[in-house]
């Protein structure tokens, strides 16, 4: 799953991000999702989420 629908999203998640400056590059950091940032229903880049560590980064992909 991609995380591109805000409601595939929840608090607790465990999660893939690319955080701003690792966009060109497409690093990515994994983390448990602890608040969403984007209000809007669809991100075409990713959800906007804050991980239990304090990264903030669009969600690329939903671990299982």
């Amino acid at each position: 799953m991609d995380g591109t629908i805000r409601n595939d999203i929840k608090v607790g998640l465990k999660v893939q991000v690319v955080q701003k400056q690792h966009q060109r590059s497409g690093e990515l950091t994994e983390g448990v999702v602890k608040r969403i940032l984007t209000n809007s229903a669809k991100h075409p880049r990713g959800i906007k989420v804050m991980l239990d560590n304090g990264i903030v980064g669009r969600v690329q992909h939903i671990c299982n």
